[in-house]
């Protein structure tokens, strides 16, 4: 009976073992869908914001342009304040989406360059409808593979940094096939980052929904920004 009771004890602390970590696997299982959901609610949000700014900007181009570094660096600024404030509830949500509003309003320029040509407006709509299917091909690729796409951080933040250095060189020197070549080649970075940003989120890599947002606002934004360069190339070439 002893030997009876024993075993009980033991056979019933290992099921109460089994059932707690089945109960925290479960629990951390719910945490990362609603960690996921509420990056991509705030991602979607961003987008708008975005949007907002771009129209607001369009509609007054001559300002943006006269102010348009003087927002690159107050957008830089509220970049890096994200940082700062990301559990900081309340503050947090509004520095983002005064990050993504400025964004819009510094792609305003762009925009109205490429809308300026004839068929801009196809451009624009052409660059966006190319960008949501990349981004969304690229997202479910990477939610549902096994390859394991953590191992291109290096690899994508160096030729994050070519592409930034070549991109302020060409300011100076404002050639055209250096842009295209420049632009081809963040279509290809920005979808690499979007496979490595969203296995990072789902893979619950990122403590913060507010920066996991981010990411993928940034790599939406820059793919967008270089399939618009691209096919604006094209289409004034075409002109």
């Amino acid at each position: 009976m002893a030997l009876y009771d024993r075993d009980y004890i033991k056979n019933s602390s290992a099921t109460t073992a089994h059932q707690s970590q089945e109960h925290d696997y479960n629990q951390s299982a719910e945490g990362l869908r609603a960690f996921v959901k509420q990056t991509y609610q705030l991602f979607a949000a961003s987008l708008l914001a975005g949007t907002v700014g771009a129209y607001i900007g369009l509609g007054v181009p001559g300002l943006v342009a006269s102010w348009y570094w003087g927002f690159v660096i107050l957008e830089l600024g509220l970049l890096f304040g994200i940082y700062a404030v990301k559990d900081k509830p309340g503050i947090n949500m509004i520095v983002l989406f005064a990050f993504t509003f400025v964004s819009g309003l510094t792609l305003a320029p762009l925009l109205y360059s490429v809308l300026g040509m004839a068929g801009g407006s196809g451009i624009v709509a052409n660059a966006f409808g190319l960008t949501t299917v990349a981004f969304g091909s690229l997202s479910v690729f990477a939610m549902n593979t096994k390859r394991d796409f953590s191992t291109m951080g290096k690899m994508l933040f160096v030729t994050l940094v070519v592409v930034i250095v070549a991109s302020i060189i060409n300011i100076f020197t404002q050639s055209p096939m250096m842009q295209l070549v420049i632009a081809s080649v963040s279509a290809i970075l920005f979808s690499g980052f979007i496979l490595y940003d969203t296995q990072n989120i789902i893979r619950g890599q990122y403590d913060s929904p507010i920066i996991a947002s981010i990411a993928l606002y940034l790599d939406f934004l820059n793919l967008f920004i270089a399939l618009l360069q691209i096919l604006g190339i094209f289409g004034s070439s075409d002109d």
